[in-house]
């Protein structure tokens, strides 16, 4: 059974989706984490994501990894462990515009199919259910108001100890990544027909893990009971 889950960022959807996994006893898998590695890369390696036949070249013989350590996701680009540097201001920007490149959507999309088809997952991203899995189970469209999430940023890096942050820009960057997600040419950020839209904005994690977790419970049940 596939999971998909899709929303614009700051919405919650990796934390929720691995809690759902957990209790499912599925495989998560973080189609984000991987775009970010890419994003790793290019920093690095200083691509501008404005030149796509420099971006394709550079990530031909690229390799990206999740492995699962102590029970942690950990995300491996080219043997090298990024998964500290991903979730950064930095390489969330860059991800927002190299992931809307053709090139990098393809060299991905392979290896996301192929863990779907193999495994009971539940991958998050913008477009699992409109492109990556569009015969998913079950799809679900987790969002919150603009102002919500760039709170929820602030706090996190507050809490993380971050000094000078400043939640207006934090607000700024999401609703420009909004922006961008929803209008790139290449799979943008949209709720599939079949999606179950889910609010966040007045849940808590447990919450909305729980209800993600109950409406796959009842696809369950109907795909066992169509097999008898």
């Amino acid at each position: 059974m596939n999971i998909a889950i899709d929303g614009p960022a700051g919405a919650g959807k990796s934390t929720i989706a691995k809690r759902a996994a957990k209790e499912l006893g599925f495989i998560y898998v973080d189609t984000g984490a991987m775009y970010r590695a890419i994003a790793v890369y290019l920093i690095d390696n200083g691509v501008s994501a404005g030149d796509e036949a420099k971006v394709a070249e550079a990530i031909d013989d690229i390799s990206i990894e999740i492995r699962y350590e102590d029970g942690a996701q950990q995300v491996y680009l080219n043997g090298d462990n990024v998964t500290g540097r991903l979730r950064t201001e930095e390489v969330g920007n860059m991800a927002s515009k190299s992931s809307a490149l053709p090139c990098v959507r393809e060299k991905l999309l392979s290896i996301q199919r192929e863990l779907a088809a193999k495994n009971d997952v539940v991958m998050d991203g913008r477009d699992i259910g409109t492109n990556i899995l569009p015969n998913a189970e079950l799809k679900i469209y987790l969002t919150a108001p603009v102002e919500v999430r760039a709170q929820r940023r602030y706090d996190e890096l507050v809490a993380k100890g971050e000094a000078g942050v400043d939640r207006d820009k934090i607000e700024q960057d999401i609703a420009a990544r909004d922006k961008q997600d929803m209008e790139r040419k290449t799979a943008p950020l949209k709720r599939a027909d079949d999606a179950i839209l889910v609010d966040s904005s007045d849940m808590g994690i447990e919450e909305v893990a729980a209800q993600i977790i109950r409406h796959a419970n009842e696809r369950k049940y109907i795909i066992c009971t169509r097999m008898v």
